[in-house]
């Protein structure tokens, strides 16, 4: 059974940096579907960036691209999130999720995903 834990999530002030991390049990980790989402109090979840690991190939939401980089480490079974120049509209629930159906070409933020952590807050104050 797939299990994804997620850690690192703090409050922070705005320009700062977190680094999450999803630790994953339960599948081949070197061909699956990875991904972090948020979800901001009462707004709907997004999907914030994927990595392949049999790949490495990343996709970011535009929101994201040029602050935020999703990593892997295979050894470790662990999917990162490092998060820079933070926003306050950054703040939210960070889940961790993943997918085997996908491959690389489909591994976008945009997917539905099958498996979820349970979360890691994020709060940004300006």
């Amino acid at each position: 059974q797939a299990q994804l834990v997620e850690s690192g999530g703090d409050s922070v002030q705005a320009g700062g940096s977190l680094k999450l991390s999803c630790v994953v049990s339960g599948y081949t980790f070197g061909s699956v579907c990875m991904g972090w989402f948020r979800q901001a109090q009462g707004m709907e979840r997004e999907g914030v960036a994927t990595i392949y690991t049999g790949s490495g190939t990343a996709r970011y939401v535009d929101s994201v691209k040029g602050r935020f980089t999703i990593s892997q480490d295979n050894a470790k079974n662990t999917v990162y999130l490092q998060m820079s120049n933070l926003k306050a509209e950054d703040s939210g629930m960070y889940y961790c999720a993943a997918d085997p159906r996908y491959s690389a070409v489909w591994c976008r933020p945009d997917r539905d995903f099958g498996d979820w952590g349970r979360g890691t807050q994020v709060t940004v104050s300006s």
